[in-house]
């Protein structure tokens, strides 16, 4: 049996998948074209995006902005799937990124890190000033029902526009988590229970919307069995980002993807981001000197994120992982999701989704016989 498709508006992803947005430089045009190719999801992550153009220190806004087109168009060469690009709300640049990602043709903006209670506005301009139809689909990341309501009610009243899909990120994700700390373990946050919540949201919505508003499981999703697991639970599809890394295809240095095969359970640590967000990462000598307080606070030179407070923070969190992702783990460290242990080789975009379709396939086929036995 072959997945079901994801439907968001007029897109249809043959796999249900969507590969996550990893910043900073681990999911670029490499891996989003790979991924769309296979009938999934491509994500671009736009956080620090410009980190290889010369100018980034001097001229961050323009740096980025050009990186970000450049890589959304050799995306779109290589695949006429679908791309699409996750913006965080924290960044400064926030705003110029939304509009670059519409004007370039970017199928879908999906952004986290915050609310995006203005996302709509830059899409609705330039539909108006253009006089043509911007069809870039707008995807907010959300961890409750709660903020999905928000963000849907501020946008209706406002704009007269609905979320066109959610994600819902729980507290197994990896990189920044938008739970507390001390919300992380506790199993009433677990995605299993926040899915439902959020469909249910999401069908209060549809009547509005005069349209489906999907809802796509992340944080956690790492077999073919846990997509027919949440799906099972009202999912139209799922998002995923630790098992993208471990390919060919994944954008980073093959040091930072080793780290992920030699992970351990016992390495996976939550670190207290300089951004103000706890977030899951490898633990390594870089994250033992920034908690022994031997990380001194620095001179800022991105100014990426408007939540980062440098005058305190002990490290610069872009420069971090730019090192990390360029493989100089002993001046970084790698985000990771809470199953990177279970990473043990790298293969090919083809070859995961394969797999991922053989689990899908096995696990239905197990649910089957479960029920054929209960009634026999």
């Amino acid at each position: 049996m072959s997945f079901p498709s994801l439907q968001i508006g007029d897109l249809t992803a043959r796999i249900p998948v969507v590969q996550g947005g990893m910043g900073v430089g681990i999911s670029l045009s490499g891996l989003a074209s790979a991924v769309a190719e296979q009938g999934g999801i491509g994500v671009i992550a736009g956080a620090m995006i410009g980190m290889r153009e010369p100018d980034v220190a001097k001229n961050p806004l323009e740096a980025n902005l050009r990186a970000l087109r450049h890589e959304i168009q050799k995306a779109k060469e290589k695949t006429s799937g679908i791309i699409g690009v996750n913006i965080m709300v924290a960044l400064t640049t926030f705003r110029e990124m939304v509009r670059t990602s519409i004007e370039n043709k970017a199928d879908i903006i999906f952004s986290g890190a915050g609310l995006p209670l203005d996302m709509p506005k830059h899409l609705l301009d330039l539909c108006e000033q253009k006089k043509e139809e911007f069809r870039t689909k707008l995807v907010p990341i959300v961890s409750s029902a709660r903020a999905a309501n928000i963000i849907a009610k501020k946008w209706l009243s406002r704009y007269g526009y609905l979320p066109d899909a959610f994600v819902v990120e729980g507290p197994k994700a990896g990189g920044h988590l938008g739970f507390k700390p001390e919300d992380i373990t506790d199993p009433q946050h677990s995605l299993e229970i926040l899915i439902p919540e959020v469909v249910q949201a999401a069908h209060a919505l549809e009547d509005k919307a005069g349209r489906a508003v999907p809802v796509i499981a992340a944080g956690g999703v790492y077999t073919g069995e846990d997509i027919q697991k949440f799906l099972a639970l009202g999912a139209s599809g799922v998002q995923m980002g630790t098992r993208f890394v471990a390919t060919h295809e994944c954008d980073a240095d093959e040091r930072f993807k080793q780290s992920y095969i030699n992970a351990r359970e016992q390495d996976v640590t939550i670190i207290k981001s300089p951004v103000g967000m706890p977030g899951r990462a490898l633990y390594n000598d870089f994250v033992q000197a920034s908690r022994d307080g031997l990380k001194k606070p620095f001179k800022c030179i991105f100014h990426c994120v408007s939540t980062c407070e440098q005058e305190k923070t002990p490290y610069c969190i872009a420069a971090a992982l730019i090192n990390a992702m360029k493989g100089n783990l002993e001046k970084g460290f790698a985000f990771c999701g809470a199953n990177v242990a279970k990473v043990d080789k790298i293969i090919s975009v083809h070859e995961l989704m394969q797999s991922l379709q053989q689990e899908f396939d096995d696990a239905l086929a197990k649910l089957h016989n479960k029920m054929q036995f209960s009634h026999s």
